[in-house]
């Protein structure tokens, strides 16, 4: 088993605490059912510093991240340095970076109640320019980038502003087309709120 195998089976058995106040329960990564998730028990990089950080940054870099649906800021020059993801569930919000280099953030659509995104540090493993999906009458996923083996991805699609989708981030679809010709298959992807 690798390392980073072992890495999320830990990381899946300590999403089992209950939290008391958690109002509403994510779905844990390659099961069908809601857990809820003690923020308190998580790995450290999952939970506490990457979005905070990442709101920082974008507003140093932009002015602000506060955005309608469907907005999106993109930096001038990108750095020649691996791409990393950064969903933020709770502002709605996704930061791409380059190396350490913030280069873009965006409003995203997230799970919505019942069918929430998973939280969890993942990484993508497949990417199509044009992707449908299996569960959903073959809808359609522009510049899809998988990352969840149970079919979850982020990609093209509508912004309400608000979490609507059945898993899946929704991006701009420009700032979709941009993110995918940023990524690779092992492009790491954390995910919080």
């Amino acid at each position: 088993m690798t390392s980073i195998a072992r890495l999320r089976l830990a990381a899946l058995a300590l999403t089992a605490g209950l939290l008391a106040s958690c109002a509403t329960a994510p779905k844990q990564a390659g099961t069908g059912n809601a857990v809820p998730v003690a923020q308190a028990q998580l790995p450290y990089e999952w939970t506490h510093g990457h979005a905070p950080r990442a709101t920082k940054e974008a507003q140093a870099l932009f002015g602000t991240v506060a955005m309608k649906p469907g907005q999106y800021r993109w930096a001038t020059t990108i750095p020649d340095a691996p791409a990393r993801v950064i969903i933020d569930r709770m502002q709605q919000l996704m930061f791409v970076y380059k190396g350490d280099t913030l280069v873009g953030v965006t409003t995203i659509s997230s799970g919505k109640k019942g069918k929430e995104t998973p939280l969890g540090y993942w990484k993508v493993f497949r990417k199509q320019v044009k992707g449908f999906s299996r569960k959903y009458d073959n809808a359609p996923m522009p510049y899809m980038q998988m990352y969840d083996p149970m079919g979850i991805a982020f990609h093209a699609g509508a912004l309400p502003g608000y979490p609507a989708s059945h898993g899946c981030v929704r991006l701009p679809l420009e700032f979709a087309k941009k993110l995918y010709g940023l990524t690779t298959n092992g492009t790491e992807v954390v995910i919080e709120g």
